[in-house]
């Protein structure tokens, strides 16, 4: 493992990890790709359309929050209907590596949008996972895209239609919260979680961490994003609520994997609380970026420990 452990790697997460010694790593935590679309990356299906990803003059105008355009939910074709399938094919290509690389009564605790969250679970589950919990991460403040009814039709010239659709809307409620998936490699069967505990150092969790990051032990939780959370990832995640899984289920010098690291929240949490990490990406700019918040955090690190 020495040549993986505090790293972060430009690589294909599937074929490193193909790489990685079996019952090696005590916590996945990753904000894996939702697979709606939000940018290249992001698509995870094989029907593809000249709008898609594009962009029209209204979603210029209204600026980062209409940046890209996606599929309706109801599709443009019968091939967009294969979608939430070819999601969970892409989630079963890797769910196999997690479990033999995780030891057994480790975590991995997925960030996975709302759309195609089912679908992650039961590749996940049909691979051999136990599906522990689905949390929810209640965010300070979301973008609303729900298109009131009235504006298209006013476009349009429909008057009428307009007035009587007033205060309606196309789209989905104000997405104020995003579910985290919590799953878990099964133990000795004939065996107890206790003995795997002490035989693995993992399979339980820590209720001493809710009053440090002053929370509940609730199934909701309420972290807010800090300035400094933002800006280098489209969907970058708070430092705290990744220090918070972090410490929940972990101890010091344990290993703490993320296979889609984006800008390495993750690896950064792990440092920052003394545990061993691996992050990997396949993008190159989003590499760049985690090591370069890896080592200004070290450089930080040891300064602390010598003033």
């Amino acid at each position: 493992m020495e040549n993986y452990i505090n790293k972060i790697h430009h690589a294909n997460s599937i074929e490193l990890m193909k790489k990685m010694p079996t019952n090696s790593v005590h916590l996945i935590l990753s904000d894996i790709p939702y697979g709606i679309g939000y940018d290249e990356w992001d698509v995870l299906h094989e029907n593809t359309n000249s709008a898609y990803l594009g962009s029209s003059p209204a979603q210029e105008k209204a600026g980062a929050i209409f940046k890209k355009r996606g599929k309706p939910l109801n599709g443009w074709s019968e091939a967009d209907r294969l979608i939430p399938i070819q999601y969970y094919e892409w989630c079963k290509q890797w769910a196999p590596i997690w479990l033999d690389v995780l030891v057994p009564g480790g975590s991995a605790i997925i960030f996975a949008g709302r759309r195609l969250a089912h679908r992650a679970v039961c590749a996940l589950e049909d691979t051999g996972f136990t599906y522990k919990d689905m949390l929810g991460w209640n965010k300070e403040k979301a973008a609303h895209r729900a298109q009131r009814v009235s504006v298209i039709y006013d476009k349009r010239g429909d008057k009428n239609s307009a007035e009587n659709w007033d205060g309606w809307k196309v789209g989905n409620l104000r997405p104020i919260f995003e579910p985290i998936l919590w799953f878990t490699k099964p133990y000795k069967i004939g065996g107890t979680l206790a003995d795997n505990i002490l035989n693995f150092g993992v399979g339980a969790y820590n209720e001493k961490i809710f009053s440090k990051y002053n929370i509940t032990p609730d199934n909701v939780i309420n972290l807010s994003s800090l300035t400094s959370d933002i800006g280098l990832h489209p969907t970058q995640k708070p430092l705290n609520l990744m220090k918070f899984f972090v410490e929940l289920t972990t101890i010091e010098d344990q290993i703490i994997l993320d296979p889609f690291v984006g800008s390495g929240t993750t690896c950064l949490a792990a440092l920052e609380l003394k545990r061993q990490f691996i992050g990997i990406d396949s993008e190159e700019s989003y590499v760049t970026i985690a090591r370069e918040r890896i080592i200004k955090a070290k450089s930080n690190l040891e300064y602390s420990l010598f003033n």
